[in-house]
């Protein structure tokens, strides 16, 4: 019998590895670190990487993450399923929500990652489970992308009812506006990774986040 995928907890704090960042070894230690100061999630994404070493830093952060946050492979369906993940996260150009869905029946997790109002909305008609909302602050992520700035966070916000997380510049100065705008959280890169610290830096974020009424507004 295939277990159901988890429910997503709230708020939702989400480190997104980067092979800028460092070796796969220094990546899992700082997931674990980060795991430790808060991080409820950990997306593993990585274009690059050949599957079998994918599998492996996987694996790491499986271990890393068991018992104590949600563990999301991008793109890879196939390595979710393989090292027990609790999900995938599916960029707007990779497998449609319906196809990952037909793989993976009901034990994963599946977002999509979106970036304007019409995207958001049919990723939740095609049966995400969550989105993620971007760019939403400059970002040297993706220097070229034009912040889509709170208001795309608002108007997700009003049309859709499965959760959303957003990305792109989000730190602990500017995370409580996110969640103003009914954002069940943040997925973050260098707020934590380019720090030296990932356990300090994951605990400023969630001590941001926690002191945040849970209110819902609108940007004009």
């Amino acid at each position: 019998m295939t277990t159901p995928a988890p429910r997503l907890p709230h708020p939702l704090l989400c480190l997104v590895t980067d092979p800028a960042y460092g070796t796969p070894e220094a990546l899992a230690a700082k997931a674990s670190a980060a795991v430790a100061g808060g991080v409820n999630m950990v997306q593993l994404r990585d274009k690059d990487m050949p599957s079998g070493r994918l599998f492996q830093l996987a694996q790491d952060l499986r271990q890393a993450t068991q018992g104590k946050a949600l563990l999301i492979i991008n793109d890879r369906v196939d390595v979710a399923l393989a090292v027990g993940a609790d999900g995938v996260q599916l960029g707007e150009e990779a497998l449609p929500v319906e196809a990952a869905r037909k793989l993976a029946g009901s034990a994963l997790l599946i977002g999509r990652s979106v970036h304007s109002l019409e995207g958001a909305a049919a990723a939740e008609q095609a049966g995400a489970s969550f989105l993620v909302v971007g760019t939403i602050f400059p970002t040297g992520s993706h220097p070229g992308a034009p912040p889509a700035g709170l208001s795309l966070l608002a108007q997700v916000g009003r049309a859709v009812r499965i959760p959303f997380l957003a990305i792109g510049g989000v730190e602990a100065a500017n995370v409580g506006a996110v969640l103003a705008q009914g954002a069940s959280g943040a997925a973050v890169i260098s707020a934590i990774l380019a720090q030296p610290d990932p356990e300090t830096a994951a605990r400023a974020l969630r001590q941001a986040m926690s002191s945040v009424p849970r209110l819902s507004g609108v940007v004009s």
